[in-house]
């Protein structure tokens, strides 16, 4: 899904799995245009990992909740509670840290996959992780940050559109970009982007497929959450995320509730 350079942190590892155009990112992903991450700077990290294999990307909000997409999560993903780990506090998508089995987890209800608008979705584990330096939590953001303000995304995605993940993780350093820009003249997407989203840009950097559901992270809040894009790292094609500030309530409702 994301545009620029190779700052890639890929997610998935389903090389079966083609991302179509100005579609949500397939369960399988990378990051374009990155450099190697270590957990500790970035220990609200997890892994989702579906029956041994990472597939998408989350954020750990709390001890026991992780927010990841929507569209990792609904029923064509062919996940369920029972096939369903998430890794946290490690580096590497299949090795240490702390493999968690899940409790349950929650969609957002209006989820639509055409118009990929509220693509957020709830995580609880089974069993409440002990934090430390390594495996810790993010705040939400409550507001959506102002157009060019600086922003990192991070995951285990492919490097480069359709190429191979990373066994370690990745980071990018990329910009917002305003809804209002990311709909207007400059950029390809036009009436594409919704409320509900948040776009972020930089030269050959982005997000891509495998990345999804991981975080877009600004100010030292959970701003974004890996959505869709056009292929990876396109010039006039921003990645996009799902708003977390536009999506906060219903995330402190599914909390409460799952």
């Amino acid at each position: 899904m994301f545009r620029p350079t190779i700052l890639v942190i890929v997610l998935a590892n389903l090389a079966g799995n083609a991302l179509g155009d100005l579609m949500p990112l397939p369960l399988d992903g990378r990051i374009v245009g990155g450099s190697p991450a270590v957990i500790g700077s970035y220990p609200w990290q997890v892994s989702l990992q579906r029956s041994g294999s990472h597939y998408c990307s989350g954020s750990l909000i709390s001890s026991s909740l992780v927010v990841t997409a929507a569209h990792c999560l609904i029923s064509t993903a062919g996940v369920t509670i029972a096939n369903l780990r998430v890794r946290a506090g490690s580096s590497y998508k299949y090795s240490g840290g702390i493999l968690s089995t899940v409790k349950d987890f929650r969609v957002h209800e209006a989820y639509n996959k055409s118009d990929k608008m509220f693509d957020v979705a709830v995580i609880r584990l089974k069993t409440p992780l002990k934090l430390s330096p390594s495996l810790n939590v993010i705040p939400l953001a409550e507001v959506t940050p102002k157009h060019n303000a600086d922003a990192t995304c991070t995951g285990w995605g492919a490097t480069s559109y359709q190429g191979s993940s990373s066994w370690q993780l990745f980071y990018i350093n990329t910009r917002i970009v305003g809804r209002t820009e990311c709909s207007g003249s400059s950029y390809g997407y036009g009436s594409k982007i919704r409320a509900t989203m948040i776009c972020a840009a930089f030269p050959q950097r982005d997000a891509c497929q495998g990345d999804s559901g991981g975080p877009l992270v600004s100010d030292g809040k959970l701003v974004g959450i890996v959505s869709w894009g056009n292929k990876c790292a396109e010039p006039n094609y921003p990645g996009v995320y799902a708003n977390v500030a536009e999506l906060r309530d219903w995330i402190d409702r599914a909390v409460i509730t799952i």
